[in-house]
């Protein structure tokens, strides 16, 4: 196993972490994104003061991407089971299968879309449950999310010659500044600190900043499917340290997203092989 994989793997762990977190932390999403957007944008400033220098007008599609993704996850675990929100936003294979052949110019095979349709009848699942507003809304957001990391993976791949880092940095600028008139009073988020603190170096900056060196040396949808321990996890911690449970629907549902992804994982392996 290369030092690449074992970065997507260390990512994944910390990125695991953020269903559990965000639960833990009694503020609006988008009080919670721009607070650990800000503690992100500190701390990498701080450490990599050179990334300033490298954003460019190429990084701005990607940010957009980062920032959607970061916000529209955090909004999908305060309104829906963080069972929902990771599973769906692990739909990004899908969208990353459709895109990647005509914007990256990498091979999508056959059973590449025979995978995303079973994919597809993964996701129709999880509209089974008898969701409220708040809980359809939470869905939704959940399946944005999805297609935003789908973006920022591609967007990322393509810029390997250039700084990934740079898109972290301006994405987690984007993501604060856009939350800024909602992040008052600030004695909430003082209530909070430590966990939001924490949310925003270890699940959010350290996993980044190891997810864009990995990128670099590794297929765009591959990427994605070397993550899929993330949404794995994420449910089991919630569940170690609250009383929520994913419902039937969407373990099978999520069952479903996650066993084609990793069959798509072993062909791609055989076929290279």
């Amino acid at each position: 196993m290369n030092r690449y994989v074992l970065l997507l793997l260390a990512t994944a762990v910390l990125w695991s972490l953020g269903g559990v977190l965000i639960k833990s932390i009694d503020l609006p999403p988008v009080m919670i994104s721009g607070g650990r957007s800000l503690i992100a944008l500190v701390i990498i400033s701080l450490v990599m003061p050179g990334v300033l220098r490298k954003i460019s007008r190429q990084t701005i599609p990607g940010a957009l991407a980062y920032a959607a993704t970061v916000f529209l996850f955090v909004v999908a675990t305060k309104l829906t089971t963080a069972a929902n929100a990771i599973f769906l936003q692990y739909t990004a294979p899908i969208y990353i299968a459709i895109i990647s052949p005509w914007y990256l110019g990498e091979r999508t095979r056959w059973y590449d879309w025979l995978l995303v349709l079973l994919a597809l009848s993964g996701v129709a699942l999880f509209f089974l449950d008898q969701l409220s507003l708040q809980g359809l809304a939470g869905v939704l957001a959940a399946l944005g999310s999805g297609f935003a990391f789908a973006w920022l993976t591609v967007l990322m791949r393509r810029q390997r010659g250039e700084s990934p880092e740079a898109v972290v940095l301006l994405g987690n600028l984007l993501t604060f500044l856009t939350a800024l008139p909602w992040m008052f009073p600030m004695a909430r988020i003082e209530q909070n600190g430590p966990r939001l603190l924490f949310l925003g170096v270890v699940q959010l900056t350290i996993p980044y900043l190891l997810y864009s060196l990995a990128i670099r040396h590794v297929r765009a949808l591959d990427a994605s499917i070397i993550s899929i321990i993330e949404p794995v996890l994420n449910p089991i911690w919630v569940m170690l340290a609250t009383s929520e449970h994913p419902t039937f629907w969407s373990i099978v549902g999520g069952s479903l997203v996650l066993a084609t992804s990793l069959t798509r994982s072993v062909l791609a392996s055989r076929n290279a092989s």
